[in-house]
């Protein structure tokens, strides 16, 4: 496989040309674009939005995207978007062994939607799992209702995009634009894992508060990919999510001939092991914001849209501390995955490929085995390593979907691990 290489710098202006020549110096749109290509603009924003919030890429491209064919609909029963196509929010905690690994065929026919809310484009989140056998082959994916972030579980995976190309294994995660075609290769199959579908405002790094100026996920660890176009000919596929449900259309070149482009809404590829993991040094288990990878706000300050969180490696050292998380009620709704090892309020039940759901105000907490531990433990320092938990974290309820109730390994007696907390209290 020809050899990647990449542009860091989340939110940077970045610039990048297959061919010498074919990006415009002084001009975005000049009369006649170099090598005979056509400008084409992709914008993630309003025009006149603040020059920090302005999201947009200039393309050159051999045949702009207005050459496509009559959209059709296209069934896709387990592929669900917004509240109006979940099920009644649950009440109960829900959680789930590993999605089976069936030849489910490409990425976009293996999408299974765990849980949604909110509307497409305009607010909310879907929770989504994917199991890859085959490429994509003359195939290209648009999401206009939603940006898309891919957390890989098992194999790697290949992007293909309309800016380049990124290679993503599981520890890393991909972050993919509203509106821009891409298409998902296994590099490894079966490949297994993860999307989040954010309909609302663009992920950005969240802010440090008091942490200062560095830490958490570091801008500069954000790669993007370096101008690659497709040469083969032939026609192509466009799948396309829009208002909540999909359409094909047929075009008689590739989406992926763009020679050059400049701008800032690119996709990226982030590796989780460089996250800067913050974390008591004194006592106290700390709130799970302080490993917010990316949050993408809603309109009222503080309570996100969807939140992107991991439990990564990283020493435990409070003194005189339940270490685990404590039991909670939150008005944020948790859709959790296990990457990698075990997680550590749930030592056995929660396995990688695997998801758990706790609405907003559902208690949930570690298991028996994991409190009975953690409240008789050695508090000595020590490394919770070969490990790697997420969470989609968001202000509304989710609504599982019937795929996610009724198909899904669905583990009905989940709520059975807090039964062995007894009654201990001693007047």
């Amino acid at each position: 496989m020809t050899e990647l290489t990449y542009l860091t710098g989340f939110g940077n202006q970045h610039s990048s040309e297959a061919h010498p020549g074919a990006l415009p110096i002084g001009r975005n749109s000049p009369q006649r674009a170099p090598h005979g290509l056509y400008a084409e603009l992709l914008s993630g924003s309003a025009f006149t939005a603040p020059r920090v919030d302005n999201q947009r890429t200039w393309m050159y491209r051999r045949q702009p995207s207005v050459v496509v064919g009559g959209y059709e609909p296209l069934a896709h029963p387990r592929w669900k978007s917004g509240a109006a196509q979940g099920e009644c929010a649950s009440p109960d905690p829900l959680r789930w062994g590993p999605t089976p690994l069936h030849d489910d065929g490409d990425f976009v026919d293996s999408l299974r939607s765990y849980a949604v809310n909110g509307e497409p484009g305009l607010h909310g989140m879907g929770a989504l799992a994917y199991v890859a056998s085959h490429s994509m082959g003359r195939r290209a994916l648009v999401n206009a209702d939603a940006e898309m972030l891919i957390v890989p579980q098992q194999g790697r995976l290949l992007i293909t995009t309309e800016l380049g190309r990124l290679e993503v294994a599981p520890g890393s995660i991909a972050l993919l634009p509203r509106g821009m075609a891409f298409k998902v290769d296994p590099l490894d199959v079966p490949a297994r894992g993860y999307v989040c579908e954010n309909y609302g405002a663009a992920f950005r790094l969240p802010e440090l508060g008091p942490i200062g100026s560095n830490g958490l996920a570091n801008a500069r660890d954000f790669e993007a990919p370096v101008a690659w176009h497709e040469q083969e000919e032939g026609d192509y596929q466009i799948v396309k999510r829009y208002g909540g449900r999909l359409w094909r259309a047929t075009q008689a070149h590739s989406p992926f001939n763009v020679v050059a482009w400049h701008g800032n809404l690119v996709p990226c590829r982030y590796d989780t092991s460089r996250f800067m993991t913050i974390n008591t040094v004194s006592f106290d288990h700390t709130d799970p914001s302080i490993f917010t990878v990316l949050t993408s706000p809603s309109d009222t300050p503080g309570w996100a849209n969807v939140d992107f969180v991991i439990f990564p490696p990283r020493w435990m050292v409070a003194e005189d501390t339940f270490r685990p998380p404590w039991y909670h009620r939150n008005v944020m709704s948790e859709f959790m995955g296990l990457v990698l090892g075990q997680y550590d309020a749930k030592p056995e039940g929660f396995k990688p490929g695997g998801a758990s759901l706790h609405n907003s105000y559902v208690p949930h907490g570690p298991d028996t085995e994991a409190f009975d531990k953690a409240s008789n433990a050695d508090l000595k320092p020590h490394k919770l390593d070969a490990t790697l938990a997420f969470m989609f974290e968001t202000r509304w309820p989710l609504k599982p979907t019937a795929w996610a109730l009724h198909e899904a390994p669905l583990e009905t007696t989940y709520a059975r691990c807090w039964q062995g907390l007894k009654d201990e209290f001693k007047a």
